[in-house]
Order: C-alpha cells, then sequence, then structure tokens
C-alpha cells in the first residue's frame, strides 16, 4: 500500500484494542479499495499476500470493537480538516437501498420490495442517511432494516422498526452529533408517511418529500369553498399556464415542467407547498408526473427551488451504485446482525478515504495527469499507486515471489 494508506489508518489506530484489529482494519479496507472482482472474506484474502480468510473473518465477525465508534471517528476525521469539513445548512438525504439474498438464514433477510431490481424479492433492506454540501456526498449513518418474517416473534418483536422509524433515529444521531441540515430529502416511502413529517416538523426541520398520487388534498375553490382532491385529479385539472418549465441536469440536462400550489392535509396544520412536476408541458402529454411535497414558505419554495433542491438527492443514488459496483456494500459472507453492520460500516471508511484524499488533492498530486473529477476516477487514481508500489516491491523482491508462485504451482514467464 502506499504511505497514504497507512497515515490514513493510523487515524484510527486508538479505536483497536488490539495490534492484530489494527492490521485487519487495513487488511480488509485494502481489500475493498483492491482490483478483486469479488469483494467477499474469500477473494480479499486469496487476492492478497500475507491476509488469511481465518483473521479476516475472525476480525468482522468475533473480534471486540464497535463500529458505531469506528463510524464516529470517520466522521470526525472528516471534520479535522477543511477542506473535508462538514458545512452548515447542509442537505440531508433519508433513502433506503435493497438487495437480494437467497435463504432465510441472514439477519434481515425477507420477501420485500428490492428498488435495485424494482419488485419484491428475497433481500437485505439498509435505511441510510447521506449528506450533500454542494462540494462532496458523504454517507452519515446506516441501519438494518430488519424484515418481521427474519424476527423471531415477527412485528411484535421488540427488534422490529418500520423503515420510517429507523430514518427518524438515524436523523437524531445527527443532530445529537451536532450536524443540523438545512434541509431533509425523503422519497415518497416516508413523505407519505403524516407521522414521520410531523416529527421532521417537531424538530424545526424543513423538507422536501415525494407523495403518491393518490394521496388527498385539500384546495380552496372560491371565496370560503374548499374541496378535497386526489393529486392525480389535482394536476389534470391544472391548465398549461399552471405550469413553469424549469433546467435540471442530472446524468444530462433535462426540461421539467412545475406547479407548485398551496394546500391542506389532514393531520397536519396549516397550509404545505405541493409541487406537481411533469415531463411534458400538458398532462395529458406527460408519461412521468412526480408529487412532492414542502414544509418550507412559500416565497421561497418556487418552481425551480423545489425541482434544483430534491435533484440533489441523486447523490446518494450515485453513492449506492459506487458502494456496491466498486466497494463491495452488498458482497459479504456473514449473516448476524452485527458482521453485517461492521461490513457496511467499513464500505463506509473505504469510500471515505478516497473522498477524503479527492478533496485534499493528495491522490491528484500525486497519481493522476488529470484533475479526478469522480469517485471512480479517483479510485482508479489510488490504485495506480498501488500498482506502482507492487512494482516497486516487485524489483527488489523477485526471488520471494518467484518462491511463492512455485509453492503454489505457477511458473513466473
Amino acid at each position: 500500500m502506499p504511505p497514504c494508506f497507512d497515515r490514513w489508518c493510523k487515524r484510527f489506530d486508538d479505536v483497536w484494542r488490539h495490534q492484530a484489529q489494527k492490521r485487519e482494519f487495513r487488511n480488509y479496507i485494502g481489500g475493498l479499495l483492491g482490483e478483486s472482482e469479488g469483494k467477499n472474506l474469500s477473494q480479499m484474502a486469496d487476492n492478497a499476500v500475507g491476509v488469511t480468510y481465518h483473521r479476516l473473518h475472525h476480525f468482522l465477525t468475533e473480534a471486540p470493537w464497535n463500529a458505531q465508534q469506528v463510524n464516529e471517528r470517520r466522521l470526525l476525521v472528516m471534520n479535522q480538516c477543511s477542506p473535508t469539513r462538514i458545512s452548515r445548512g447542509f442537505t440531508l438525504i433519508v433513502d433506503d437501498s435493497g438487495h437480494r439474498k437467497s435463504g432465510n438464514f441472514t439477519a434481515g433477510v425477507g420477501r420485500q420490495y428490492i428498488g435495485e431490481i424494482g419488485k419484491t424479492d428475497n433481500g437485505i433492506v439498509v435505511v441510510t442517511t447521506h449528506l450533500y454540501d454542494g462540494k462532496k456526498s458523504l454517507p452519515l449513518d446506516i441501519e438494518l432494516s430488519q424484515h418481521a418474517s427474519s424476527l423471531a416473534e415477527g412485528k411484535k418483536d421488540i427488534e422490529f422498526q418500520k423503515k420510517p422509524e429507523l430514518g427518524l433515529a438515524l436523523i437524531d444521531r445527527s443532530m445529537n452529533r451536532g450536524y443540523r441540515p438545512g434541509i431533509v430529502l425523503i422519497d415518497a416511502g416516508y413523505g407519505n408517511n403524516t407521522t414521520f413529517l410531523l416529527e421532521l416538523e417537531k424538530r424545526k426541520l424543513k423538507y422536501i418529500g415525494g407523495l403518491a398520487k393518490n394521496r388527498k388534498v385539500i384546495i380552496e375553490i372560491g371565496i370560503s369553498q374548499r374541496e378535497e382532491i386526489r393529486l392525480d385529479k389535482l394536476a389534470e385539472s391544472l391548465s398549461p399556464k399552471d405550469f413553469t418549465p424549469v433546467q435540471i441536469n442530472l446524468d444530462k440536462l433535462k426540461t421539467v415542467w412545475v406547479a407548485p400550489v398551496e394546500v391542506e392535509l389532514s393531520q397536519l396544520e396549516g397550509k404545505r407547498t405541493i409541487a406537481i412536476v411533469m415531463n411534458a408541458s400538458t398532462f395529458d402529454q406527460a408519461s412521468d408526473v412526480d408529487y412532492f411535497i414542502t414544509n418550507v414558505e412559500s416565497t421561497k419554495a418556487t418552481a425551480d427551488w423545489i425541482v434544483t433542491t430534491y435533484s440533489q438527492r441523486n447523490w446518494v443514488e450515485v453513492f449506492y451504485r459506487e458502494a456496491k459496483g466498486w466497494l463491495g456494500l452488498s458482497e459479504y459472507q456473514v449473516r448476524d446482525y452485527r458482521s453485517l453492520i461492521r461490513h457496511f460500516m467499513l464500505v463506509f471508511c473505504a469510500y471515505t478515504f478516497i473522498l477524503w484524499h479527492t478533496l485534499t488533492g493528495g491522490l491528484r498530486r500525486r497519481w493522476a495527469s488529470k484533475p479526478l473529477n469522480t469517485f471512480t476516477e479517483a479510485l482508479e487514481a489510488f490504485r495506480t499507486a498501488m500498482s506502482f508500489r507492487f512494482m516497486e516491491w516487485l524489483n527488489h523482491n523477485r526471488d520471494v515471489f518467484f518462491a511463492h508462485k512455485a509453492a503454489l504451482g505457477f511458473v513466473w514467464a
């Protein structure tokens, strides 16, 4: 490993109780960052010299360490450096992500909706909180959503919590650290939950949340006249002049048409602004219609502000894609709850290692001839550093390398 890797890992050294834990922490993070196609324990051990499966497995499953303590240190490391410090008024994204898992012996597994495949299947779902402050996208906390069928007493089990309850617990965890978000972004799975919205407002938090098309709202249709109407029916009743075209840039530039409307909702006191967002200028022509709600004052909740702000939620999707595709978030060879959370937290550490070095400029100065604008580019720069170190070692230890290959039954040509 390059020297920058060990220097960063040393920031965690006093978290570990034994020298062996320090060693296996480096081995595990190095395995996640390495070029192995698989990120499970077997492949990470097989693809490294001096790393053994049973030691790595013991570190993940049996060794006495606290995943939450490691996470607090990870965030402290980010806050100790000016370019990586968590800014005030950041956007906090609450989301969940799932992946398939066969069998029924892994903690939390059950038949549930899996977002990455877009249907219900046997799998695991995690709830995360994620930060975006205009400069960086950073995972904060993660919790396993334990399906009722995976618990001894089902929904009556003391450990059973719905995803909105887990989301609130993770928000509270961030706020207890002193991280108070400027806005909370949630999808319809949380936005449709009135209790969840009330809890956010009780904490004096501003939010933008998704709503289902069949959600009913109360609108004013004349002097002292009010009507309860479904959101899709409300959207259909609006004229084209009620919609404002707004350009947003996600993977590519696109135009959406937005109509903000002040409404009332049952169980929520006062008025809220809802926004109808379509991919065409009229409801009849639109093939994609989304509905949002916010408790931000109506003067600020303009069409442009709502769409631009909510589009920041795309950063958590980018993180899931990178963490699963490059760092093995959904690859593990453990089944119990504690080991799963440890694996997730170590993936967070590996992701943060690359992010920290990208923001501080070390990888760019030493290992790249171009700007590192994405996580993938920065990871490739670090892997270049690993390759360089290996070739440097090989030049001075050819006899060791030959003997190692010969012991495995291979001939070095």
